[in-house]
């Protein structure tokens, strides 16, 4: 079984836990899969709305993808998540992303 097909059986195991599917986006992205991985995140996302780490590399995934205005709401949303949940590293990060993401328009 490779290592993509055991995160998704963990997450098909654990439902509601979020981090087994965000590992699976993780390695589609490592795999250069991004836009397996886009999705991945967003789904991730829509199910699990406040885990703060998954913004920031979702958005990291779309900049690359030269999907700069869905990085930037997805950097956004991630903001408001990470300050609802008081994550100031999280929140400090996707504020920086955000930040550079608008340089490099």
């Amino acid at each position: 079984m490779t290592r993509l097909e055991q995160l998704a059986e963990f997450a098909r195991v654990n439902p509601r836990d979020p981090f087994p599917r965000y590992g699976f986006a993780l390695e589609l992205k490592g795999q250069g899969r991004l836009e397996e991985s886009a999705d991945a995140f967003a789904a991730l996302a829509t199910d699990f709305p406040d885990y703060c780490p998954a913004y920031l590399h979702a958005g990291n995934v779309l900049a690359t993808l030269h999907r700069s205005d869905e990085a930037a709401s997805v950097y956004r949303a991630g903001i408001v998540a990470a300050t609802k949940s008081r994550d100031n590293h999280a929140r400090g990060e996707l504020e920086s992303a955000l930040a550079e993401l608008a340089v490099a328009e």
